[in-house]
């Protein structure tokens, strides 16, 4: 492997990602998901990750606590998922992560020492092996949307209310580009996850402040910049005050399709029919990009998967479902040459293109809680509400009978409908807090030793690939 030089770092030409040749690079990998933002789906908790972090420390004190996350942190990607990653023939990967790495509530813009250990790690072996990797705040001060993810208590947005969580991230954006300036390997920075701004009209001018701020210290790592409503709605933006403004920028969409998850009200099985519900899905979002000829970047997307363990006899038949459904949209990917990062490297089973095997210590040990918290559908990913319609059916009920239709789809309506709404707020919040201890007195007792080895379960070494997954993506890795 040939390493660019500082002046090899990539950049936009047109509508395509260059190297220092001129030559386009197509960006094709995924998410690291889990990892550096930790969600429940993908590292099998409850709740929110800052929860789970309070409580274990409670459970087990804070010196074991941190030892097991720490660990967790060192195993989740090694040198063997980069080799693995390689030769799949992916040369990128978006690392999302969390604010609090870098910085505490109680001691804002205080730059902790320890905070670019495990990315610097990730980095540097990526590059070691030529893989690019793209920078993604995934939670910010505040919470720039209102899921799990933003890892805030509550479903409000309440970046966009308070100043202090903007100029807060612009501060941490200052850091990290200082930090990683001049770094080939560095594909570029993916600024804000998922914005909800309910106003439509607080994003645009955050993401021109974010923008001259990355540029005084950083002038030439790309920006990606995603769509509001979690990266689905391009529609307030106006061109004179951004793209024709902004320069050196890839526009990001989150293109997940409705037929990858279990409330889905039809199989997906490749009907022209659905086959072009996918294809105006995409185009919906990728409108503005193509109206004023800019790059575009699919910086997620991906089916759920059923488990065996879960679902039972039903699993190989829905997954042959979700499959086709994959290969569908990345042929839509490759007629339009677009670069993306499916959503995820890797987890405890339902999504990942590799995950932890069910004979490792910590899903053995976790297992009655995690059979626990899939029936109870504490997650708000992709979770199946057969077992917990008894109270969620009655609740929107009453919502039907009481709330005049007009006022029932409040923002982020499309993203997340009224009846979600419902789900989110019984069961993936309150559901969930009660939930939370439980989980973490799973490790009550637990010696250092014994933590290692559970947070060894997510070494490469100990996990399953999903090996269909994995084919469909090596087969459209590259645009013959």
């Amino acid at each position: 492997m040939t390493a660019p030089s500082e002046s090899g770092i990539l950049r936009v030409r047109g509508t395509d990602i260059v190297d220092q040749n001129g030559k386009i690079v197509l960006l094709r990998g995924a998410g690291i998901g889990g990892w550096m933002n930790m969600e429940n789906f993908i590292s099998g908790y409850p709740g929110r990750e800052y929860q789970i972090r309070e409580a274990l420390s409670a459970a087990i004190g804070p010196e074991k606590s941190e030892f097991f996350f720490d660990k967790f942190l060192e195993y989740f990607f090694t040198e063997s998922d980069a080799k693995f990653y390689k030769n799949l023939g992916l040369n990128c990967i978006r690392v999302p992560f969390n604010y609090r790495h870098f910085e505490d509530d109680l001691n804002p813009r205080v730059l902790k020492p320890e905070g670019f250990k495990h990315l610097d790690r990730l980095v540097n072996i990526c590059a070691e092996h030529g893989i690019y990797t793209i920078l993604d705040m995934h939670t910010a001060p505040g919470g720039q949307n209102g899921d799990w993810h933003a890892d805030v208590g509550h479903h409000l947005p309440e970046f966009w209310t308070h100043k202090d969580f903007q100029d807060r991230s612009i501060w941490l954006w200052e850091q990290l580009s200082a930090h990683y300036k001049g770094n080939p390997w560095i594909a570029g920075y993916n600024v804000l996850n998922e914005p909800t701004d309910p106003t439509h009209a607080r994003l645009q001018p955050w993401y021109d402040r974010v923008y001259t701020a990355i540029r005084a210290i950083d002038p030439a790592h790309i920006l990606f910049l995603d769509g509001n409503t979690f990266g689905s709605d391009f529609s307030h933006f106006d061109p004179a005050t951004t793209c024709r403004k902004w320069e050196n920028v890839v526009y990001s969409v989150h293109d997940y399709s409705g037929f990858g998850f279990p409330e889905s009200k039809e199989v997906y099985v490749g009907s022209d029919a659905q086959k072009q519900v996918v294809r105006k899905n995409y185009e919906r979002k990728v409108a503005w990009m193509k109206e004023n000829k800019l790059p575009i970047w699919n910086g997620e997307w991906g089916p759920v998967y059923a488990r065996p363990w879960f679902d039972g006899d039903k699993s190989d038949a829905i997954n042959e479902s979700r499959l086709k459904l994959l290969d569908d949209q990345l042929t839509v990917y490759d007629e339009e040459k677009i670069p993306w990062s499916i959503w995820t490297y890797k987890d405890v089973g339902f999504q990942g293109m590799v995950y932890v095997s069910q004979d490792t210590p910590y899903m053995k040990l976790l297992q009655p809680f995690l059979t626990k918290k899939h029936r109870l559908a504490i997650d708000s990913w992709g979770t199946d509400e057969t077992h917990v319609q008894h109270i969620v059916g009655p609740i929107r009920q009453l919502i039907v009978d009481n709330i005049d239709p007009k006022y029932r789809d409040l923002y982020p309506h499309p993203v997340i409908t009224w009846q979600r709404r419902v789900s989110k707020l019984a069961m993936n919040i309150l559901i969930t807090e009660y939930m939370v201890q439980e989980w973490a007195d799973y490790f009550g007792g637990k010696s250092f030793e014994e933590l290692d080895e559970l947070a060894a379960s997510f070494k490469f070494e100990n996990c399953v690939q999903r090996e269909k997954l994995n084919e469909a993506l090596v087969a459209h890795k590259d645009i013959h």
